[in-house]
């Protein structure tokens, strides 16, 4: 998507749940795939977060592929950017985020979030999708989230470490907790949005309070599902 000056800004986290290691980047317009460079910043450097024109330096001395920012151009998001400056309001009921989040068999868990944020935002804002324990967080102790939707209630509520806590302290199962936070909490709240989970033993929480979620699921039995509503 675009911003209010017509740019991209993408962001991006990673975050390993047996080392409880993590890497984002954010405000970045150039690297292809952002995902990989934070996997980098989590595997190659000491830091957790970093930003702009920082990440894409470290991204390229890494080897990640760097673009033209025309590579993200579409029309559709274009146009969807006229739209909202017509009505100087932000678009908060779609979001674009894409999320993944994977147990192995080892029975470490993973999880990562990648996005361009909401269409017309302005003066540099960053939402939940890098920020570790907002739209990403793992623990091998518990489950791995990742989330979608108004990030500014994912980061006030920390809503991926938060569905971890609730397992881990109050002994919830992945699915109570996904829907204690995003039924109860993010929707008193105002906040709108969905998350995916797994947990340790492979169970499964895809949790909304929006009209729908694309999302999908497979397991090492060949069970696969794909959903929107």
């Amino acid at each position: 998507v675009f911003n209010h000056e017509g740019k991209n800004e993408l962001d991006a986290s990673i975050m390993d749940g047996m080392t409880l290691n993590a890497g984002g980047v954010t405000g970045v317009g150039d690297i292809k795939n952002p995902i990989r460079a934070a996997r980098l910043v989590m595997e190659k450097s000491p830091h957790v977060l970093m930003m702009g024109a920082g990440a894409s330096d470290f991204a390229s001395m890494h080897g990640v592929e760097i673009v033209d920012s025309g590579y993200f151009y579409t029309e559709k998001r274009w146009k969807d950017l006229q739209k909202q400056l017509a009505r100087e309001k932000e678009d908060t009921e779609k979001y674009g985020t894409v999320g993944c989040v994977a147990l192995d068999r080892a029975g470490n868990l993973a999880a990562g979030t990648s996005t361009g944020g909401m269409t017309n935002k302005r003066f540099g804002r960053i939402g939940d999708s890098p920020i570790i324990g907002a739209g990403n967080y793992a623990n091998n102790s518990s489950c791995a989230v990742s989330g979608t939707g108004h990030g500014e209630y994912f980061i006030r509520y920390t809503v991926g470490h938060d569905i971890s806590a609730l397992m881990e302290y109050r002994g919830l199962t992945l699915i109570e907790a996904a829907r204690e936070v995003v039924q109860k909490k993010l929707e008193t709240a105002g906040g709108k949005g969905g998350v995916i989970c797994v947990d340790k033993h492979g169970n499964i929480a895809m949790e909304y309070n929006t009209t729908g979620m694309l999302r999908a699921w497979g397991n090492s039995r060949g069970e696969r599902n794909v959903v929107i509503f």
